[in-house]
């Protein structure tokens, strides 16, 4: 009987329905990252330069590196949904709720809903831009010559290594392209999401089903893949680029990578390693979103 009023508490406390978007959106990035690792790793490894199709090099990396070398990262990664997925999704649920209220209930617009979108995304990145170049780092450092490799002990040593070297403004290498590529990914995901779902559930489909909430999430994989594809291209070579011999950068900045990319290689090169990266965003989606729906059902069933 305590035990029950004492959930029955906590499900009304102010403090708990406050955090709930966040905790729940941080767990559900977080299991989704454990099961999507290894294709960010081959992502990763495509887009600085490696050949061979994403099956190709994940067969080569296991070869050479081992097959742990495929989870190589996963601390930061974690780290960086624990940050940004946990700050992004619970800005997300907020503002939308805000938002609804403000439209009398309704249904929001899908202007709206890419709004929110855009505003999450960039605030959630700006919290987890640490946790992404240390993730970027780690994973890009085995394929730097021998000299050149900083052999990272894990998120901890490379985060504090980072700090001495470059000072805390390092963490935010890249910074920029981040935010603008969080910005694109979660208009896209997010808003889609949450429009499709509405579509599938207006013909016919009961609201929470599994239809509208797989089906909302793959729409949602997609359009995320493809708006954000370009900006993660330039935030990834942003955040691996080493000095030149005479010690200046490859690039000034994000624009400057951009039209040099665009100048030297063309635009299909901002969709270098699609395939991989809409297997690897598509699944993720999936997985956070289903995470994120069935989370509060389990909660629900201990009174949270």
């Amino acid at each position: 009987m305590a035990v029950a009023t004492q959930s029955a508490n906590m499900a009304d406390n102010q403090v708990w329905k406050t955090i709930k978007p966040y905790v729940n959106g941080g767990l559900s990035g977080m299991g989704a990252t454990c099961l999507i690792q290894p294709v960010d790793m081959v992502k990763v490894r495509l887009q600085l330069g490696a050949t061979g199709g994403p099956l190709g090099v994940a067969k080569d990396l296991i070869a050479k590196e081992g097959f742990g070398t495929l989870y190589k990262g996963l601390s930061a990664g974690l780290l960086r949904q624990a940050t940004y997925t946990t700050a992004r999704l619970g800005i997300f649920s907020q503002l939308t709720v805000a938002a609804k209220k403000a439209n009398d209930g309704k249904n929001l617009p899908l202007w709206q809903k890419a709004a929110c979108g855009l505003a999450a995304g960039g605030l959630g990145a700006l919290v987890g831009t640490p946790a992404d170049l240390t993730l970027i780092r780690m994973q890009a450092d085995s394929t730097l010559p021998a000299q050149q490799r900083r052999n990272y002990k894990g998120v901890g040593d490379a985060m504090t290594r980072i700090v001495k070297e470059d000072g805390v403004a390092g963490l935010f290498r890249g910074a920029g392209p981040t935010v603008v590529r969080a910005m694109a990914l979660n208009m896209g995901m997010l808003a889609s999401n949450d429009q499709a779902k509405e579509m599938i559930e207006g013909a016919g489909f009961e609201k929470g089903s599994s239809v509208p909430v797989i089906g909302g999430s793959l729409i949602a994989g997609f359009f995320a893949s493809a708006c954000s594809l370009p900006f993660d291209f330039v935030k990834t070579r942003m955040q691996k680029m080493t000095p030149n011999p005479d010690g200046t950068m490859p690039y000034k900045g994000p624009i400057d990578c951009a039209l040099q990319t665009l100048k030297n290689e063309g635009p299909l090169k901002f969709y270098t390693g699609f395939p991989t990266y809409i297997i690897r965003i598509a699944p993720h989606a999936v997985f956070t979103l289903l995470f994120l729906d069935a989370l509060p059902k389990i909660e629900q069933n201990f009174g949270l």
